[in-house]
């Protein structure tokens, strides 16, 4: 298993100095990845950072985190603008971004803007992104003609030397098979206080998967600094990716600083 860390983009976090300050010490410490929330927060909760910008300025502060979102909603971004993005973040941090992705788990995010908030239309919206996100990254030509994007005859130029994995967020049944058609499932775990997925509940839906299962499987989690059994019962269950979560519900900006000090 390795381990990473999921960072909120709003209240403390908004500061993407507050975020490039905990990314040099998850790298002193051994950590393996930094995630950032994809929230509008000013909607709903007050300030928020823009991911992309945030990661951009973690990725020229640090050498060796893998570096993404923990998730895109997809269906509010442009999926070439979020192609583009992807592949300057590669290109930025020397081969070390990953694209998470979902539907989105806040309607007011899109109801306040006139977006989509009916979950079945999100899931098109989703589905049609992300055949193009993956076409753009793998530098194809994309010529696409679909119910709601197009594409005439498009090559992002200068496509990433990697391919980019990209991660599926969820816990549906749909999440699921959307996750084995790409990289890894990014499993929707815990909420803003407990885990919410035992080990065993997450093993029988990893088993439920018709087909062979991602490569990759994140869960989302809180555990103190070696907390061999906790990582243990998940890693049997399959899982692959630990990312602590970190926001200020859980501790302030001193006591998270110390968590991500003590390691993994």
């Amino acid at each position: 298993m390795r381990f990473g860390l999921l960072v909120a983009n709003i209240g403390t976090y908004a500061d993407p100095r507050a975020v490039v300050r905990i990314a040099q010490a998850a790298e002193r410490s051994g950590w393996d990845a930094l995630l950032v929330w994809d929230h509008l927060g000013f909607v709903w909760d007050g300030p928020s950072a823009d991911p992309w910008v945030t990661l951009g300025a973690v990725a020229v502060s640090t050498e060796r985190l893998l570096l993404g979102t923990g998730v895109t909603p997809v269906p509010r971004r442009r999926p070439h603008v979020l192609a583009h993005e992807v592949a300057t973040l590669e290109r930025l941090s020397r081969g070390r971004a990953v694209l998470g992705v979902g539907l989105g788990g806040n309607p007011a995010e899109f109801g306040a803007f006139g977006e989509p908030t009916d979950a079945a239309e999100r899931a098109e919206l989703l589905d049609e992104s992300l055949a193009l996100i993956r076409a753009l990254l793998d530098g194809e030509q994309v010529e696409h003609d679909g119910p709601h994007y197009r594409a005439a005859g498009v090559t992002l130029s200068s496509p990433p030397e990697r391919r980019i994995p990209i991660w599926v967020g969820g816990t549906s049944a749909a999440a699921l098979r959307r996750a084995a058609r790409y990289d890894a499932w990014f499993a929707d775990t815990a909420d803003a206080e407990r885990m919410t997925v035992p080990p065993d509940e997450l093993r029988a839906r990893l088993a439920a998967i018709a087909r062979p299962p991602p490569i990759d499987v994140a869960v989302v989690g809180y555990s103190t600094a070696g907390d061999a059994a906790l990582h243990e019962a998940y890693a049997a269950a399959g899982v692959t990716w630990w990312m602590e979560q970190l926001h200020d519900r859980r501790g302030d900006a001193s006591e998270l600083l110390a968590r991500i000090e003590a390691g993994p």
